[in-house]
């Protein structure tokens, strides 16, 4: 492996103590099966030459851990790992151990392309879990479907694609987009909108679907003005100016990466109080790990429609906090990404199981139908659309960097990457 699976520090009794409470979660949560390798004859279950032994099965994690959107990618890396140790605590998959191979897409689209190949190529990992990005995902898509490689994508994002080499952990547009614009509208009398985010792909067509819900869907309303800022953006001055000029009822951010430190600290040093209601402060993009360096004294009062806190109080929950906490430290936080990327080992095991087998196309086929009912956002199930059904929240921010829960669906919402109307 070329990374550590359990942080340097951790050694002799920490490393014990951890594995202890690692093993008691998996104990209550997983219901961990009895499957031995010899069971599974390598010859029959990795008819592809994939990187699977008769011990081991090797995946990627495949995610910037440097550059501007490292703020937000590394909550994945640490989930996934965390997924993995108590997988193997629990027996690994088929009777086999998880070993991982780590690159760093470094905020960089042809880097993520570039290591994807090198992963699927040469590695010849069984999956992969990576990208955040909508441009990191669209960079390696091609890459994936050419050699038949199977991606885990756990970011929210714009919907408008289906591909049988990924499972989408995170939520499309209907999901989140839609049903945040409805609850600000019904809930807050919400009629104007101003339209802000980082000039790439994801927030450019999230607020292309944005507009066209509110212009047609929601009565009375209009979108005020649109800007785009490139990633690593830190001068919003500019723009802050236009909005107290336009006075929108609820600015609508998905400005991603470090950028939103900048932005949340020039919008309160321009005297744009988010906890005062107006305007109000709607994003899709900042999680718990975002608040981390942006300050919850300089956030506080935004708005975050998603459907994972950390605050969530379940007893999956409560649980996955306590482990990754063990794992990670006392300080670390958790945002809507993180969880869905801890989701992603976990259904693969599920999948591979189903499926008796590593191949691809086996796995491809177990997946729809697959459920997790311990996952800590509660039930999920993986929609025929490659897409997850989930339950939609809308939180407030707090000062001490966490999301009061203020809104969540009776129900889970059922995935449709292509709504009608949205095109």
């Amino acid at each position: 492996m070329s990374d550590k699976k359990l942080p340097a520090k951790m050694t002799g009794a920490s490393r014990r103590a951890f594995m202890a409470g690692t093993a008691a979660m998996t104990a209550s949560l997983f219901l961990p099966k009895s499957l031995h390798a010899a069971d599974f004859p390598t010859a029959q279950i990795n008819t592809t030459g994939l990187a699977v032994t008769d011990d081991t099965v090797t995946i990627g994690i495949l995610h910037s851990v440097t550059g501007t959107m490292a703020i937000s990618e590394t909550g994945s890396v640490q989930a996934e790992k965390l997924a993995i140790e108590q997988i193997n605590a629990q027996g690994g998959i088929l009777g086999r151990k998880i070993e991982y191979i780590q690159e760093d897409g470094a905020s960089d689209w042809p880097t993520f392309a570039e290591k994807a190949r090198k992963l699927l190529v040469n590695d010849k990992v069984a999956s992969v879990m990576g990208c955040w990005t909508s441009a990191s995902r669209k960079a390696v898509l091609p890459v994936f479907e050419q050699h038949n490689g199977f991606l885990y994508y756990p970011t929210f994002y714009e919907g408008l694609e289906q591909s049988p080499n990924v499972i989408y952990t995170g939520q499309e547009a209907t999901q989140q987009i839609i049903a945040g614009l409805d609850w600000v509208s019904e809930t807050k009398g919400a009629k104007s909108f101003y339209l802000l985010g980082s000039d790439y792909i994801w927030p450019r067509t999230s607020n292309k679907i944005a507009r066209k819900h509110i212009e047609n869907f929601l009565p009375d309303s209009k979108v005020v003005g649109e800007e785009y800022y490139p990633l690593g953006h830190t001068q919003f001055n500019s723009v802050i100016n236009k909005i107290r000029l336009r006075k929108p009822d609820v600015i609508y951010a998905i400005v991603v990466g470090g950028s939103n430190v900048a932005f949340y600290k020039q919008l309160k040093a321009a005297g744009i109080d988010p906890a005062g209601e107006s305007p109000m402060v709607l994003t899709i993009s900042v999680t718990e790990d975002e608040i981390r360096g942006i300050g919850g004294e300089n956030i506080e009062g935004t708005y975050a429609c998603m459907k994972y806190f950390q605050s969530l109080q379940n007893e999956n929950n409560l649980a996955f906090v306590k482990a990754f906490k063990d794992m990670w430290g006392e300080d670390i936080v958790i945002g809507d990404v993180t969880q869905a990327a801890y989701l992603g080992p976990w259904l693969w095991k599920a999948a591979v199981e189903k499926a008796g087998s590593f191949d691809v196309d086996k796995v491809r086929e177990a997946s729809p139908g697959i459920e997790m009912t311990t996952a800590p956002e509660g039930y999920v199930k993986i929609h025929e659309n490659h897409h997850l059904w989930s339950k939609t929240r809308v939180g407030r921010a707090q000062a001490d960097g966490q999301y009061e829960v203020v809104f969540e669906t009776a129900e889970l919402v059922e995935p449709d990457p292509f709504p009608e109307g949205y095109q």
